[in-house]
């Protein structure tokens, strides 16, 4: 699948959720104290996607720089537009719950999810808003899954790309 139609379909879904939000705030009358709770309403929820995507990369890949960041973003983002998986960054991180198994380690260790560096923490929140805003170019090709080089046993999936110490398939 070619990167810009999957830019192409986030970014049009962003649009329409942004141009639906216009509409709401023209029938509510833009000065009124319900559009603007609206407004408030909606860029919460932009936060609130933004924190579980940021979440994920620092938790992910704090380790891996920019690079490595933007990847596990990019893994996020391409199950939020594949069918079978949920369709916003926090369902897709939160997917199997809060115990073992899950789709994201940092997510059900029982540890503290409280970013500890911060300015892997900045880095990452950055990475995020910029992924959801104006997303560069996907380097895992597609990927769906990764795991850490750590891990030997083979995936029966097709391999996209290494990038630092994870490996990406789709």
């Amino acid at each position: 699948m070619p990167n810009h139609s999957l830019l192409g379909d986030f970014t049009l879904a962003r649009r329409v959720v942004l141009a639906a939000g216009l509409g709401v705030v023209a029938q509510l009358g833009a000065g009124t104290a319900e559009a603007t709770l609206f407004r408030e309403q909606q860029a919460s929820m932009f936060r609130q996607q933004q924190d579980c995507l940021a979440l994920t990369m620092y938790w992910e890949a704090r380790g891996e720089g920019r690079d490595g960041m933007i990847a596990v973003g990019w893994t996020v983002l391409n199950r939020v537009r594949t069918p079978g998986f949920p369709g916003t960054p926090c369902a897709v991180v939160h997917q199997g719950g809060r115990r073992p198994p899950c789709e994201f380690s940092w997510w059900c260790d029982g540890k503290s999810d409280r970013p500890r560096e911060a300015s892997s923490w900045r880095l990452a929140q950055s990475l995020a808003e910029q992924l959801l805003v104006r997303p560069p170019r996907d380097p895992t090709r597609g990927a769906l899954w990764y795991h850490n080089t750590s891990i030997r046993r083979p995936w029966q999936h097709v391999r996209t790309k290494r990038i630092g110490h994870h490996i990406f398939y789709r």
